[in-house]
């Protein structure tokens, strides 16, 4: 009796939501098991007029020459970064400069720990994975793609804006 009680549930609740969110399509991808870089860059190689991005940790060589690339194909790119990233050595935040996107660092909270990236203001990636290569060699770490999700991907982009507001340009603290 409760399996069809959940069902029954399942199906008002699909038949109540609006019909683009019933087409909303998740994806989840496990670290070690999986790789979850290959997956994330499969995406922003996908990313045809807009890429936000919000990270703690930005050390994954893949993700940050796909990032590159797609500013390259004429993408807009923007990103913030926790403070922690901006460093007097040579950093992905430098490389990025270098490359004409120009980070921006939240450094009015105590941890920008946010891990997420809004493709075309209709995909959203987030989940634990940092964007390091500790998160896809050495942690246990989780990644949720949110694909042809406008509402969601608007609430993200919105937040985005908010922390951009809030941040600085990268290197202004030297």
């Amino acid at each position: 009796m409760r399996g069809k009680t959940l069902a029954l549930g399942a199906i008002i609740l699909a038949a109540a939501l609006p019909p683009r969110a019933q087409a909303i399509e998740l994806r989840a991808c496990f670290v070690p098991d999986e790789d979850c870089t290959a997956g994330i860059v499969r995406a922003i190689d996908a990313a045809k007029s807009e890429l936000l991005v919000q990270a703690y940790g930005f050390t994954s060589a893949p993700i940050i020459h796909a990032v590159v690339s797609a500013k390259q194909r004429g993408v807009e790119v923007k990103i913030i970064l926790d403070k922690s990233n901006e460093q007097k050595q040579y950093t992905a935040a430098t490389f990025l400069k270098n490359h004409g996107i120009e980070p921006l660092i939240d450094d009015k909270v105590a941890i920008a720990h946010n891990k997420l990236m809004v493709l075309d203001r209709r995909n959203v990636i987030t989940g634990s994975f940092n964007f390091t290569t500790a998160a896809q060699q050495r942690n246990a770490e989780n990644v949720l793609f949110v694909l042809d999700a406008p509402e969601l991907a608007e609430a993200y982009a919105r937040n985005w804006q908010r922390r951009a507001e809030q941040s600085r340009r990268y290197g202004e603290f030297w």
